[in-house]
């Protein structure tokens, strides 16, 4: 029995829910409150389909309570990206009808005609860690921005400027050192003295965030950080956006995810390949980093980028080359991992999504 496909336009203020027909039609339809009552009603609404799947857009974001609900409470839920229902609300002469029911009809259509949508499991370890790295980057973010007013200050202060390389103690030694007799500088030092001990407040709260972030690295069993250039905030930056490494079918499918599978640029009796600028920016990055460092400390990683370049490579050529190596073994490393998991979770007899 084909399962009926229940789409949902989520919103922070409420949801839409529309079940189609044969054509594609809205069959029925529910636009309910976002409140604590919206699971029970959705529920009582659907249970004249007994063997249903809910598509909703946005899983990661504003649909995230709502499908991490339904979930909780034994449902199947699938995720649908938001440019795939905006491009067939658009091929299927809607795009300039944009309501919330016929964005729903659009997820529905997506529901029902493409089998390989992400389902929707428990929060985990890789849900935790984008917790924990926006938190950290936050903290980081707030306490450079810190690091420079107070530089600026003490520049304002102190006679040929002050040391860029600045540190909690050298700003506090700089502080003791100066004298004021004016108001404004006053005003000035009084502004260093606040945000030093801001910045004092900052360092402990990020040294524990980045150790609740080595924790729930551990818990997600991850061995990437035995790769040599990736480190604990590295690692927890793949695992958080990757999630699960079984949605990518070959390792070419993960580097093109990645922006390190270069793109054919050949012309004529000309065969070469240009830098690939789209996939996750933010996961390229972090390949990146891993191959500078590798290189500027040795090893494999800085024999093969020597190697790359007696071939005739350029610098940047050689670099494009170790990323899509190293993509190729963080690859094969988390779908290791993802084994070990599945094996490990066999002998509990229940695995960690769907407990």
């Amino acid at each position: 029995m084909t399962a009926t496909i229940i789409g949902i336009d989520a919103h922070k203020r409420s949801h839409t829910a529309v079940v189609l027909d044969a054509h594609n039609e809205i069959r029925d339809q529910l636009r309910l409150a976002a409140d604590r009552r919206q699971l029970a009603r959705l529920l009582t609404w659907a249970d004249r389909w007994p063997n249903r799947i809910w598509a909703i857009e946005n899983v990661g974001g504003l649909g995230r309570l709502l499908g991490q609900q339904l979930v909780g409470a034994g449902e199947t839920v699938v995720d649908v990206p938001a440019s795939m229902t905006t491009r067939t609300r658009r091929l299927s002469g809607h795009s300039g009808r944009k309501t919330d029911g016929f964005d729903a009809r659009a997820v529905a259509i997506i529901g029902a005609s493409h089998t390989r949508l992400r389902q929707v499991c428990r929060d985990d370890a890789a849900a935790e860690l984008r917790v924990l790295l926006d938190s950290r980057w936050n903290l980081v973010s707030r306490r450079q921005q810190v690091i420079c007013r107070l530089h600026a200050r003490l520049t304002e202060l102190s006679e040929g400027g002050a040391n860029k390389a600045l540190s909690v103690k050298r700003a506090s030694a700089a502080l003791r050192r100066i004298r004021t007799d004016n108001p404004a500088d006053a005003a000035r030092r009084q502004a260093v003295k606040d945000l030093l001990a801001e910045w004092r407040w900052l360092n402990p709260r990020i040294r524990t965030t980045e150790a609740r972030i080595r924790q729930a690295l551990a818990v997600h069993g991850s061995t990437l950080t035995e790769i040599f250039g990736i480190g604990d905030t590295s690692a927890a930056t793949i695992v958080a956006i990757v999630d699960d490494i079984g949605r990518f079918p070959t390792r070419g499918h993960f580097a093109s995810f990645n922006g390190t599978a270069p793109l054919d640029a050949s012309s004529g009796d000309q065969h070469r390949h240009r830098l690939n600028r789209g996939g996750n920016r933010q996961l390229n990055k972090v390949i990146h980093t891993a191959a500078i460092t590798q290189i500027r400390h040795g090893g494999p990683g800085r024999d093969y980028y020597e190697r790359k370049l007696a071939e005739g490579k350029k610098h940047l050529e050689a670099i494009r080359a170790l990323k899509r190596q190293l993509s190729d073994v963080i690859y094969r490393r988390m779908v290791a991992d993802a084994r070990r998991e599945t094996v490990r979770d066999g002998h509990q007899g229940t695995s960690p999504k769907a407990a």
